[in-house]
This record gives C-alpha cells, structure tokens and sequence, in this order.
C-alpha cells in the first residue's frame, strides 16, 4: 500500500473526537501489522532529522522539533526487543498523545485506518505467567489476517519513558527562556 501521509492525516482528522472506538491505525514492524487506537494519534510525519539525547534507552531514537515542540521518538522495533532495521522511505514517526504529552513511534510502514468491530477482537493470547502481553489490548481480526492491537499506555509508561518526558520538558523550558 503506497503511504500517503496528507490522506491519513486528514482521516485522522476527521476521527478524532468521533467516539469511533473501533478505529484503529494500522502499521507494520518485522512483517507483522499492529494497530493503535486512532483517537491516541496526534499525526503521522515521513522522516525528518532526529536529534540524538545522550544517556537514553537504547530503544530511544531521540528527539524531533515539531512545530517548536520538542518530542521524544522511539523506536518501536527496538523496544519490542526486535533487531534495528535500516529506515526506507515508507518508515514513519506517528506522534502520539498520552495524556498532556506527545511521543513519536518510529514505524516501519503505516498501512491505513480500519475499522474493527467487537466481534472481530479476540483477547490476548496467554502464554503463561512468564509473557508480559499487558501491551496487547487484544487480536483483531480483518480480511483473514491477524491485527496486534496495541494498549500504548503499557508501552510507553513507565521509568525509562518518564526520564525522557522529563527530559522533554526542560528541553522546551530552556527554547522558551
């Protein structure tokens, strides 16, 4: 699918606030499609310049300047424990908003927003107590293929995300000075 970041902006646009809870935004990593709730997405940026931050997560690519805001970027890959791809020209940042902050998910490729139903969402698979799957809200299901929908607050949250919020926001105290 050819990736048209202006099309699925202005789908975004149209979405959020729409109380849709079914719609998600699909994208690839590692020949797998995940998927996170569409109301989350703030915007979807083709590559741009990231600005490296000493001493962060090694799943932390670093820093973009959006607009004069300053937002943290992962890699999703990485973070996931999957071995670092080289980036194409389909690879993405999806920024997203958790609360009062944005972050940036680096992505292989953004496929499209879809619509799945209740009916098509099956509960996460358990493994045993040994697999943290909290980051799963569930296994969509569409056109035969098997959609891994994504709780981002699991996986973004925490001590090493929080250290780079901070570090967000005293990067933007000190532009603003």
């Amino acid at each position: 699918m050819t990736l048209d970041t202006n099309s699925l902006n202005s789908e975004i646009n149209k979405t959020q606030g729409s109380g849709h809870s079914g719609k998600y935004l699909t994208f690839q990593l590692d020949n797998t499609e995940f998927a996170i709730e569409i109301l989350k997405v703030v915007e979807i940026l083709k590559m741009m310049e990231i600005t490296s931050v000493p001493m962060w997560p090694s799943f932390a690519k670093g820093t973009i300047n959006l607009r004069g805001r300053v937002i943290p970027v992962i890699d999703l890959r990485q973070k996931f424990g999957l071995s670092e791809a080289e980036a194409t020209e389909r690879t993405c940042t999806i920024v997203v908003e958790l609360g009062v902050d944005q972050v940036g998910i680096q992505v292989e490729e953004v496929n499209e927003v879809r619509e799945i139903s209740q009916d098509n969402v099956s509960p996460p698979p358990s493994i045993g107590g040994t697999v943290n799957s909290d980051f799963i809200l569930g296994m969509g299901k569409a056109n035969g293929n098997t959609i891994i929908l994504l709780n981002l607050e699991k996986i973004l949250i925490g001590s090493d995300m929080d250290l780079m919020l901070k570090t967000e926001v005293e990067v933007e105290d000190v532009l603003t000075v």
